[in-house]
């Protein structure tokens, strides 16, 4: 594991596989760290295919630094990415993901072209009942626990407990915030998740869409998963005309089947991720 200051925010990542070599950042979703399992499984399946991959913690995930300053905190991440592949030196970059990984990753696409050379996702989240439950699941708990405890409140949240047990420094963190203004980035947080007639991910319009002229690889989302609605990877699909589709190597009712084990067992939700190494190797050899 490594550690880099991107913009004043502490990013863990590491690196596998050849220096030099055509370069993967790999981003899971939900504020999951990059040891999520099936990630690491992922990462080690790209470099066995000749690439330098990158694993990295997102800022409020993980070992890296909880931060606030930002519109939204898909934005946030987005933009962390892309300087964090120039910091690195990595060169044109593909940026393969799922989930809110798949989200960071288009909002990186979309406001730094250059640094991406391609682009594959899977399990984007859209859907009125997916966005609506990303707004309360990221921001309804802390903001009303600042409202009714300050920031002592938030940092005793569950939500917080990983980062902090990993980077105690999170704690403090989130103590030196003023109540008040966190409250109103919360607010303005969970707006951005808002359902809208015009885009189907959060954050990205479609002008911002049109910008990514990379070559661009989706893996058509299950019928049965309301978190990662089909119409959402369709309508990605209709706004990116040169993208490939593609159905994933999973069950329809993969995300379901892996949150089920997940809250039952502690299994991880990523854990069927490394059966898409072959198609995004192939993918980014072109």
């Amino acid at each position: 594991m490594a550690r880099i200051s991107i913009a004043g925010v502490g990013i863990e990542y590491e690196l596998l596989g050849k220096p030099g070599a055509p370069a993967i950042a790999l981003t899971p979703g939900g504020r999951f760290p990059m040891d999520s399992p099936g990630v690491p499984q992922l990462a080690e399946a790209l470099a066995a295919g000749g690439r330098r991959v990158l694993l990295w913690d997102r800022p409020n995930c993980g070992a890296s630094d909880i931060c606030f300053d930002a519109p939204g905190e898909s934005e946030l991440q987005g933009r962390t990415l892309a300087q964090l592949i120039r910091a690195l030196d990595l060169g044109p970059t593909a940026l393969a993901a799922g989930s809110a990984g798949s989200r960071v990753s288009l909002i990186a696409a979309s406001r730094d072209p250059d640094v991406v050379s391609h682009l594959i996702l899977w399990w984007i989240s859209g859907g009125a009942i997916s966005l609506i439950s990303l707004a309360a699941y990221y921001c309804v708990d802390s903001a009303l626990a600042a409202s009714r405890g300050g920031m002592a409140a938030v940092a005793q949240l569950p939500g917080w407990a990983e980062q902090i047990r990993r980077n105690p420094r999170n704690r403090d963190i989130i103590l030196a915030q003023d109540p008040a203004r966190f409250m109103e980035t919360m607010e303005r947080w969970a707006m951005a998740y808002m359902p809208s007639q015009t885009s189907p991910v959060p954050g990205m319009s479609p002008e911002e869409f049109a910008r990514l002229r990379m070559p661009v690889l989706i893996f058509r989302n299950g019928k049965s998963d309301l978190s990662h609605t089909r119409r959402t990877s369709e309508w990605v699909h209709e706004l990116i005309p040169h993208s490939q589709m593609l159905d994933p190597p999973w069950p329809d009712d993969e995300w379901n089947t892996r949150s089920a084990a997940a809250m039952k067992t502690g299994s991880g939700h990523f854990a069927g991720w490394p059966a898409i190494a072959p198609e995004i190797l192939d993918f980014t050899s072109r």
